[in-house]
């Protein structure tokens, strides 16, 4: 299961499916050829109860915006926000009666928006050569909704111009006051036992693609600790790493944080543990015998 937030974007596989469209677009594909492709690519969503409305849902936004709404999308997404299926889901998934409400609301604006007249379709973008959005070892705040203060710390940077990946881990810092470099060096890593997570760390590669748009204020750049492991984009499985990474458009480690925190309010916490020095330094020398 991917990251979740009330908002129809707040969701990995949203974010993915409508990124690869525009991926597609700019590079002077045709709406309904992609459409077809993305389909077919991810069929894997479709058989998850849990994001196959998000694929629904980014397909008919990327088609309004491209003034290519398909009739057959627009009643398929129809369906699916009033029929309530969209809602069930949420509540079989634990989530609270504020954020049902939160989602009713953003369900039904999207509705009335995709139904309505796009002026003109959005103009294709040029290619533009992509830079990181972060530094390796950047340490990154941001608010939950308890008010309090949580963090995640940057463990590696793409430098390749068409990719220019983050690898980001989650922390379990939920503090009053704003960490400090010493807190993000002794904290442990976001695990995740919500939902239908099951013990999954929360490390994940990020597209550098929407950030400025949807998450630049979210997240508040404190500082840097050390970083001395090295962690390859291409290394997919996480083979030799104390983790298997994630890869998304969507910077919702805030939305990880905040769905954990809430399920340990019920629920026990993770008995797995992990901190952020396993992910950041070397094992001294003496420890390996």
């Amino acid at each position: 299961m991917g990251t979740w937030g009330t908002s129809i974007k707040d969701n990995d596989a949203f974010a993915d499916v409508y990124s690869e469209f525009f991926d597609f677009y700019n590079k002077g594909g045709q709406p309904e050829i992609i459409s077809k492709k993305i389909i077919e690519d991810n069929w894997e969503i479709l058989e998850i109860e849990e994001e196959k409305n998000s694929l629904w849902f980014a397909l008919a936004l990327a088609q309004w915006e491209t003034k290519s709404l398909d009739p057959k999308i627009i009643s398929k997404v129809e369906e699916i926000i009033l029929s309530g299926v969209d809602l069930k889901i949420w509540l079989s998934l634990g989530a609270s009666e504020q954020d049902i409400k939160k989602r009713k609301i953003a369900l039904d604006k999207f509705l009335e928006k995709i139904k309505s007249d796009r002026p003109k379709a959005k103009p294709r973008k040029r290619k533009k050569l992509k830079t990181p959005i972060f530094a390796t070892g950047d340490c990154l705040v941001f608010k939950l909704s308890n008010g309090n203060y949580g963090g995640a710390v940057v463990l590696a940077t793409d430098n390749n111009p068409e990719t220019a990946y983050n690898l980001v881990v989650t922390t379990r810092l939920n503090q009053s006051n704003k960490p400090t470099i010493k807190d993000f060096q002794n904290t442990e890593v976001l695990i995740c036992n919500f939902g239908q997570w099951q013990d999954k760390a929360d490390v994940t590669w990020y597209m550098p693609d929407l950030f400025y748009k949807d998450y630049a204020d979210i997240y508040e750049k404190i500082g840097k600790i050390s970083v001395d492991l090295e962690y390859d984009n291409k290394n997919h499985d996480g083979k030799g790493y104390l983790f298997k990474p994630s890869w998304t458009a969507c910077w919702g480690m805030n939305n990880a944080a905040d769905k954990q925190f809430e399920s340990e309010l019920t629920k026990p916490k993770p008995k797995k543990t992990l901190t952020i020095k396993q992910l950041t330094k070397k094992e001294k020398w003496w420890k390996v015998f």
